[in-house]
């Protein structure tokens, strides 16, 4: 198993707590990384938003890009999954990008492709915000026009979003055949795109049951193309205590998301911009990405046995929220990635 954070971009993951004692600063971002390393960390995904998703669209957040080039200079080992997001950025120009950004990592850079869901972002930031299936249009020639640009040279391509004309890019990247590119959805639109296209499958929060169909789903997608398999992440908002009640005083806290709270406003937006499988209820938007739901909460013994259960049924990695984050993912190297090499 490996084991990945959220860069807290955002300034932290609590809709309900002020001050996370996590801010959204450069000299935070790079301790943690750099200190997520040594503890066993092996990727950190950069998400990419605008506006702050968590505190409120007044609240500050850092910009994904030019914090992953950054971070690549800082860090020797850690993947940095930059997320991407068509609508706001040219393919041809975000592959020069990528691919700069994967030299100063020594090839450590991957992709995790959002085809965008907030409407109220893309028109304060002057970008067109489209119909959800037609944002998949959209992805899909985005990724084709990347994927042959960072492969080969004199490349030209004509389609309804994007044209280009005997495109040169140098140097290529480090990464061969190209960078990793991982994706989520649960729409059958998001599904063929990624089963068709991409090296990995990153899923919100559920339990190990409902991980498992959606990897059956994508694995029989792919097999039907003709195509090698493919990694499955899973976000997991991650709480370890030593007794249960620890547990449910710290679920108590998180958990009290009021409605008219900074991080409440965009909460019937995100579910009319998405096409989920399921119902969230305003416990699951608590914390990012359903992360609760994963079930990475209690004792260090009931975690390693959750994970055990996401391993049998195929994740390959998992993608960590935790707040404070920093001294949380301490606790969970003590607990879990250095029980897990003792054994």
């Amino acid at each position: 198993m490996r084991y990945g954070y959220w860069l807290p971009v955002f300034g932290g993951w609590l809709r309900n707590v002020e001050d996370e004692h996590m801010q959204p600063t450069w000299d935070y971002v790079k301790r943690l990384a750099i200190r997520s390393e040594e503890i066993g960390f092996d990727l950190a995904l950069i998400a990419e938003l605008n506006l702050n998703d968590i505190k409120g669209e007044h609240a500050p957040s850092l910009d994904a890009w030019s914090t992953a080039a950054a971070l690549a200079a800082v860090t020797s080992k850690q993947e940095l999954m930059v997320a991407v997001r068509p609508t706001f950025h040219n393919p041809a120009l975000l592959a020069k990008q990528a691919a700069n950004i994967d030299h100063i990592s020594g090839g450590r850079l991957s992709l995790n492709l959002v085809s965008s869901w907030w409407k109220d972002e893309a028109e304060k930031y002057g970008v067109n915000f489209e119909l959800h299936d037609d944002r998949y249009a959209r992805s899909a020639e985005w990724l084709e026009v990347l994927d042959n640009v960072w492969k080969k040279d004199n490349y030209s391509f004509d389609g309804k979003y994007y044209k280009v004309k005997e495109n040169i890019l140098q140097p290529k990247p480090l990464s061969s055949p190209r960078p990793p590119i991982y994706a989520g959805g649960e729409s059958d639109a998001a599904k063929d795109l990624i089963s068709s296209t991409c090296d990995g499958y990153v899923m919100h929060g559920d339990s190990p049951e409902l991980i498992a169909r959606r990897i059956n789903d994508l694995s029989e997608r792919r097999d039907k193309k003709g195509l090698p398999p493919m990694q499955f992440g899973v976000a997991a908002y991650s709480i370890i205590r030593n007794s249960e009640a620890e547990v449910k005083k710290e679920l108590d806290r998180i958990t009290n998301v009021q409605e008219g709270s900074s991080g409440y406003k965009n909460y019937q937006q995100w579910i009319s911009g998405t096409q989920l499988e399921q119902q969230v209820s305003l416990y699951d938007y608590s914390v990012s990405n359903r992360g609760l739901r994963s079930g990475l909460v209690g004792t260090p013994a009931q975690v390693q046995d959750q994970i055990g259960e996401f391993e049998k049924v195929g994740v390959n990695f998992f993608l960590l929220q935790c707040s404070p984050q920093l001294e949380e993912m301490e606790r969970f190297a003590d607990t879990i990635i250095r029980a897990e090499k003792v054994v």
